[in-house]
């Protein structure tokens, strides 16, 4: 494992061709729309849990319909996480056994398809079964993306570009606000959010130019002729934990991800929910539009702020280093998180308190496109990666569940507001950022370094 070298500080684009910005260009368009599909849900899942439970006339009262929506959201999401986190998994080895390309095509054509999909759910069981293979495929095409662009680019631009794909993730949630914004407002129907899943399919599209124009990057070429030699073993998990060193790297990027997950899936993607409360508090019917169109538009101001937190994360670590730029960002979000939720009782509080929080909380990802691909060799790169990224999915996906069931405990034993019941479950479940903390002193730092052989 060659470690030992020094990257020079020259520009990033130097030295790049046409091909470069190309893999660039197609992998950001990946993880963009990847994004784009998780907020489409993030966007209509509370409308449409709502219509497919009140659909079954379980429910006698507005109270026992809302509190049921608040906790099947939460189980929903777990579920969703769970099918990301086992896609990321078995794509994870897929992609250093099948290569990188073949692995983004097929993961984007899943999830593009079940997404679509869950337009069609009858039941709430249906949805989350389709929630769950969906995440299956997104799971799978962050590991893949994020090995192609690793190999595909010299070490001085490496994590500048590693960046620009992850920031490429809030421009993806843009593009679903804008898109839920503009179906609730000229449908304006119950089931509206079918046709928010809807624009879903479109991504499958992005696969042709992804098997067309993009080829396996030299070092997995090479990694490939050694396995076939004998000489190694490609996508092994075992072979991961039986290295002293490899093991403490997956279990330090095991560690780091399980804080960033449980702070954006189990707390900030509540943030709609969160507003749709304070503009409507007794979930009037008239309201219900107007407060998920301005849901839409918060969300969008959100994940603005997090494209910069994304590209500033990047700037950073090469300053300063990784471990340095995790610290400052762990302390931001446990700073924001909770004056977000708590201060957020209006729509003009969440245009200036979402992109704030959507800066600090989204900026950990780009930490990790940025850190994950050099904790591993090539032969491991894209299974180190994606079992880092999706490991942590397993041992955080219950942090959804519980946000929903706090909230719905909240709202319904102590008689809070909705609004208030998800401020106080998000500045609770805040704790999980200061445990980042206590990672770091056992992460290697791998600034100005090559990526392992």
């Amino acid at each position: 494992m060659n470690e030992t070298a020094a990257t020079p500080r020259i520009p990033w684009r130097t030295g790049l061709n046409g091909y470069h910005y190309l893999v660039l260009s197609l992998a950001c368009m990946g993880w963009l729309f990847d994004t784009m599909d998780q907020w489409l849900y993030v966007l209509a899942r509370q409308p449409a849990i709502t219509d497919l439970l009140k659909s079954t006339g379980a429910y006698e009262t507005d109270a026992a319909l809302n509190a049921a929506v608040a906790d099947h959201s939460g189980w929903v999401q777990m579920i969703f996480i769970f099918g990301w986190a086992t896609g990321g998994l078995f794509f994870g080895i897929i992609g250093d056994r099948l290569g990188r390309t073949r692995t983004m095509a097929v993961t984007v054509l899943m999830y593009a398809i079940f997404t679509g999909l869950s337009g069609l759910a009858g039941s709430w069981q249906t949805f989350a079964l389709f929630r769950f293979l969906c995440g299956f495929g997104i799971g799978g095409e962050f590991a893949a993306g994020a090995a192609l662009i690793s190999e595909a680019f010299p070490n001085h631009a490496r994590a500048t570009a590693l960046s620009v794909m992850q920031a490429s993730s809030a421009l993806g949630n843009i593009m679903a606000g804008l898109i839920s914004l503009t179906v609730f407002r000229y449908v304006g129907a119950e089931d509206s959010w079918r046709y928010v899943f809807y624009v879903g399919f479109a991504p499958a599209l992005l696969i042709f130019g992804i098997l067309a124009f993009v080829h396996e990057p030299e070092q997995w070429k090479h990694a490939k002729a050694q396995a076939a030699k004998g000489d190694i073993k490609l996508g092994s998990v075992l072979q991961m934990f039986a290295d002293p060193i490899l093991r403490r790297n997956v279990l330090v990027g095991i560690s780091l991800a399980a804080v960033g997950v449980v702070g954006f899936w189990g707390i900030g993607t509540f943030s709609p929910d969160l507003l749709r409360g304070a503009i409507n508090p007794d979930n009037l019917p008239e309201l219900k539009s107007i407060a998920s169109q301005k849901a839409s538009v918060a969300v969008m101001f959100q994940n603005a702020g997090a494209f910069f937190g994304i590209l500033l994360w990047g700037w950073l670590a090469l300053r300063i280093g990784r471990k340095y730029t995790f610290a400052l960002t762990f302390i931001a979000c446990t700073i924001a998180v909770p004056l977000t939720f708590h201060l957020t009782t209006s729509f003009t509080m969440a245009l200036l308190l979402f992109p704030i929080m959507g800066f600090c909380t989204t900026a950990l990802f780009g930490g990790y496109a940025v850190y994950f691909p050099e904790l591993f060799p090539t032969r491991l790169r894209a299974t180190g990666t994606g079992f880092s990224y999706n490991v942590a999915r397993y041992v955080s996906m219950a942090g959804p569940a519980v946000f929903g069931t706090l909230r719905a405990r909240l709202q319904e034993g102590m008689g809070m507001s909705a609004a208030d019941a998800i401020a106080w479950a998000a500045s609770i479940m805040s704790v999980v950022f200061l445990l980042g903390l206590l990672v770091l002193p056992f992460a290697p730092e791998t600034k100005d370094k090559p990526l392992m052989d």
